[in-house]
C-alpha cells in the first residue's frame, strides 16, 4: 500500500502550491523516505487527504514524472522510479546532438519491419509478448564516417513510420511530431568484440571493440517508446556523465 507522507503547504506563500508539493515529494525520494519502485499515493486520494484541487495535485505529479522521479503505468498506477532510471538533463537523440555539434549526421535505414515479434523485448517494454513490434535498424554516419548501428524496437502504433522520414531526421524528432516525447530513459553500456557484420558496417579492423548500449525510453505517462541495442565504434564515441556526491 502507498504510504501517506505528511505534507505542509503554505497558501499565503508566493510559491505555487503544486511546486510546494512537488518539492517535498522530490526531497522524500532523494533522502530515501520513498524507495525505488515503491507505489505512490494516487491522485484522487491525495486530493481528498490534502484538500487541494485536482489540477494542483496533478501538476505536482506531472512535475515529478517529467523529472524522472515517478513513473506512471497504465493499469498499475504511479510508482517511484527505479534507481537505474534517470532523466538525462538534455534527453535528445543522437541525430540532434551531432547536428548541434556541426558533425553532419547521415542515416542509412537498413531494415524497417512492422511485424516482428520479440518476447524478450516485449517483456522489457511491458507489452504483450506475442504482440508484433516495429523493428528498425539504421546505420548512422558522422562526418561521412560510420559511427553506430542503431537497432530499435517500437510499439505497433508506430508501424506507419517511413524510411524517408528516418533517413532525414532523428527517431525522436519524428516521434515528437506525433506528440510522443521521451521523459525518462535507462541505458546500460558495455564494451565487447564486434561481430563480423558490425565490423563490415562500421568499417572496423579485426578484433575491434564496440560500445554496446542497451536503451529503454518511456514517455511521461510511463509508456515504453523504444527498446534499443546500439553498437558504437569504441574509438569515436564516449559516454560523458557528471556525477555528484551524496
Amino acid at each position: 500500500m502507498p504510504r501517506t507522507l505528511p505534507v505542509v503547504v503554505d497558501r499565503a506563500s508566493p510559491v505555487p502550491l503544486y511546486h510546494q508539493l512537488a518539492e517535498q515529494w522530490a526531497n522524500a525520494i532523494a533522502d530515501g523516505t520513498l524507495k525505488p519502485g515503491e507505489p505512490f499515493e494516487n491522485e484522487l486520494a491525495l486530493v481528498a487527504r490534502l484538500r487541494l484541487s485536482r489540477p494542483t495535485v496533478r501538476r505536482a505529479l506531472d512535475e515529478l514524472v517529467h523529472q524522472g522521479l515517478l513513473v506512471r503505468r497504465r493499469g498499475v498506477g504511479t510508482h517511484v522510479a527505479s534507481q537505474v532510471v534517470r532523466r538525462h538533463p538534455t534527453l535528445t537523440s543522437l541525430y540532434e546532438e551531432l547536428s548541434r555539434s556541426g558533425r553532419r549526421p547521415r542515416t542509412q535505414v537498413l531494415t524497417l519491419q512492422s511485424s516482428r515479434p520479440d518476447r524478450t523485448v516485449a517483456q522489457a517494454m511491458d507489452l504483450d509478448p506475442d504482440q508484433p513490434l516495429v523493428y528498425l535498424e539504421r546505420l548512422r554516419f558522422s562526418e561521412g564516417r560510420p559511427l553506430v548501428i542503431l537497432r530499435s524496437w517500437l510499439a505497433p502504433q508506430f508501424s506507419d513510420l517511413s524510411a524517408e522520414d528516418l533517413t532525414n531526421h532523428g527517431l525522436y524528432e519524428v516521434l515528437a511530431r506525433r506528440g510522443v516525447t521521451a521523459a525518462v530513459a535507462r541505458q546500460r553500456a558495455a564494451a565487447r568484440i564486434a561481430t563480423s557484420r558490425e565490423r563490415r558496417l562500421l568499417d572496423l579492423p579485426r578484433t575491434a571493440a564496440v560500445l554496446s548500449v542497451i536503451w529503454l525510453s518511456h514517455d511521461g505517462q510511463g509508456e515504453a517508446i523504444e527498446y534499443g541495442e546500439h553498437s558504437y565504434r569504441g574509438d569515436q564515441y564516449v559516454l560523458d556523465n557528471t556525477l555528484h556526491s551524496d
